[in-house]
């Protein structure tokens, strides 16, 4: 089976010519969203040529799969400070400077806004949330071990309840959350976990 366009992982003159495109495609979705994401206009920014571009990521969607799975790779790795909330308070601190910044917290409304309607940028997204919430399941996994959490507790859903309040909180009001949010995303996720509330099986 070949390969999705984009996800092969390139060294040298095709690496650079890969985190060109992507940070092009990046500041479009950033600045006009997915609608006017356009590949011609991306290879142009990247100082690519198109037929570069067509060839190596075949679409729109293609593009930000590959921009999504570089982001994932990319990302701040998990933060171990000897306790599950001192972790998850880290995790929370972490979505929250990302939602904050002006270019990514614009690059994830728009792909979360395309992702309603387009199937495969859903899947990508999907994608890229997994590899970040696996990334932090160890610290809720720790907290069990350390008897923190009930024994049987589901760690990717309480790292996903950390940082579901501070998306909607993004995309209801528009306005990015602050720390104390923040906190209290993370606070609010130990305490349910501690109660049990994500003990399943």
């Amino acid at each position: 089976m070949s390969a999705e366009p984009g996800t092969v992982r390139p060294g040298g003159r095709t690496a650079r010519v890969r985190t060109a495109v992507l940070r092009a495609a990046g500041d479009v979705l950033a600045e006009q969203g997915f609608a006017h994401l356009d590949l011609a206009d991306v290879a142009r920014r990247a100082e690519v040529g198109k037929t570069t571009v067509y060839r190596r990521w075949g679409s729109v969607t293609g593009l930000v799969a590959d921009l999504l799975s570089d982001m994932a790779e990319q990302s701040v790795p998990r933060t171990e400070t000897g306790s599950v909330l001192g972790d998850l308070r880290a995790n929370a601190a972490l979505v929250r400077r990302t939602l904050a910044d002006p270019r990514q917290g614009a690059l994830f409304r728009a792909v979360i806004a395309a992702a309603t309607s387009d199937s495969r940028t859903a899947e990508a997204l999907r994608r890229f949330y997994e590899v970040r919430v696996a990334e932090w399941v160890p610290c809720v996994e720790q907290g069990v071990a350390r008897g923190e959490l009930p024994v049987g507790t589901d760690a990717a859903l309480v790292v996903r309840a950390v940082s579901a309040p501070l998306y909607y909180t993004l995309l209801t009001t528009g306005v990015a959350p602050d720390a104390a949010a923040a906190d209290r995303a993370a606070e609010a996720a130990v305490a349910a976990a501690a109660a049990g509330v994500y003990v399943v099986g």
